[in-house]
């Protein structure tokens, strides 16, 4: 019985090494990874953002005298053509005005008459005290105070004068300000927006600030989409590109459109230190506007900022950025330097290749250079790519083994 015993154990302990030695021939387990291939695919890069829709062309109409809207003649919504009488201020106190100025105007044209008339009788005068200076009848005496008379006169005609011109730019002035309670549309296009109702009082806008706008007019013929474009996005984005325009008040239907105005300035939110996202203003004419389009409708834009036909491209998630291993004659001192590349499967295990990439599409990415085209990639788990290291033993992730989706 007890000879039985130990050979129990020498059995138990054989099988033991035996084992031991063939999982250390097998070596670590493998990881479960997400594969890819490297495939020769056309690539659009492209720049999204979301806007609003607006008029090319609108003018905001502020009142540049005050007074009290005593007749408005239009509603929003309504067409309007250039020279259409829109709204009247009150403008007795003006008209009165005109007319005073009219009426010193007529008396200082009837002083000139006065003026014009004394130098030329002064002048007549003057003539005839010569001649009889001449004839001996006159004296000298005579004859001067006869041209101090022509000189006199000569110098209240000029002033006169002045009088006159200065009325007549007062008069001119008064009567643009009475020009001004009668407000007319500046362009042909639609009454977009209406902020004021006849009897309120409409007050002097400066820059248009708000509370001022009296009207707004919109040619609608040309609208464009204004988009706000992230400071990372904005270096890709030039005059004259493609669009493709979502409106959410149509849906499913593309609009066409072009890039007509780029930002070279950061939008302003505020006074103070930025605190929001640098963003660039961007405007993209639509090419085919839908009849009816209203301003301030919600769009969004994928404007084409690049193609590349037939090129080798990996999944974007496959990109790996690490520090590069230092040369042998490279300095220690400073940071190590980062290179790109893409983990590929050779023999059962990743290996790293560092490439060359390109344009950079919505899900993929332009390699130019450090792979072929059909190569095996591990483009996941993200978990398992950042702490991948090269000569790792890898396998096919099974659908069972997908990491659940994060909250």
């Amino acid at each position: 019985m007890k000879r039985k015993i130990i050979w129990a154990v020498v059995i138990l302990a054989v099988l033991g090494a035996v084992g031991g030695f063939a999982a250390s021939r097998r070596g670590p387990k493998a990881k479960a990874v997400q594969l890819g291939k490297v495939e020769r695919t056309d690539l659009q890069a492209k720049v999204s953002a979301n806007g609003k829709i607006q008029a090319t062309k609108k003018v905001d109409i502020s009142a540049t005298v005050p007074g009290q809207v005593v007749h408005l003649a239009v509603r929003e919504g309504d067409l309007v053509q250039k020279g259409q009488f829109l709204l009247q201020l009150d403008a007795v106190n003006y008209r009165a005005t005109a007319r005073g100025s009219e009426f010193s105007m007529q008396a200082l044209l009837n002083e000139l008459d006065s003026a014009r008339a004394n130098v030329a009788q002064a002048r007549a005068d003057s003539a005839r005290a010569e001649q009889n200076h001449a004839a001996g009848i006159l004296s000298a005496a005579d004859v001067e105070r006869a041209r101090t008379e022509v000189a006199s006169g000569e110098a209240s005609l000029l002033a006169t004068e002045r009088r006159v011109e200065q009325a007549r730019a007062a008069l001119e002035g008064v009567r643009d300000t009475l020009s001004k309670t009668t407000i007319r549309a500046p362009i042909d296009g639609i009454v977009t927006a209406k902020r004021i109702e006849e009897g309120e009082v409409a007050v002097i806008g400066v820059q248009n600030q708000p509370g001022t706008v009296l009207l707004t007019i919109s040619d609608m013929s040309v609208v464009e989409a204004e988009m706000e474009i992230d400071e990372t996005s904005i270096p890709a984005v030039v005059l004259g590109q493609e669009a493709r325009v979502h409106i959410d008040a149509y849906p499913n239907k593309t609009f066409d459109g072009l890039v007509t105005e780029v930002g070279n300035s950061p939008i302003n939110t505020g006074i103070g230190v930025q605190t929001e996202a640098i963003k660039f203003k961007v405007k993209v004419q639509l090419k085919n506007p839908p009849e009816g389009i209203k301003p301030g409708l919600s769009v969004q834009a994928d404007i084409l900022t690049g193609f590349r036909g037939k090129v080798l491209t990996v999944p974007l998630q496959a990109l790996v950025i690490r520090d590069a291993e230092r040369k042998p004659d490279e300095p220690v001192a400073g940071p190590p330097k980062e290179e790109e590349g893409v983990f590929v499967v050779e023999e059962g295990k990743a290996a790293f290749k560092a490439v060359k990439t390109g344009l950079i599409g919505e899900l993929s990415i332009e390699v130019t250079e450090g792979v072929t085209e059909g190569q095996t990639l591990i483009t996941g788990p993200f978990r398992e790519l950042r702490t991948l290291k090269p000569g790792e033993a890898v396998r096919e992730q099974k659908p069972d083994e997908a990491e659940p989706p994060r909250s």
